[in-house]
């Protein structure tokens, strides 16, 4: 592993990032939003499936 090499490669990468305008931001954050949401609703679903299931979960 040659460290200058990776730090060039680096410090490269972080001059050529820019940070996201506000409708960037926005797309980003709802798009993530939306997920978090149907993971949350997608274990629910599960949880309640096993609940109502005799003899299986809590």
């Amino acid at each position: 592993m040659d460290v200058p090499y990776d730090l060039n490669s680096y410090i490269r990468v972080l001059k050529l990032a820019s940070t996201p305008s506000t409708g960037e931001f926005l797309q980003v954050s709802k798009i993530a939003g939306a997920g978090i949401i149907l993971v949350g609703f997608i274990g629910f679903l599960i949880f309640a499936v096993m609940s109502l299931l005799p003899g299986v979960g809590a």
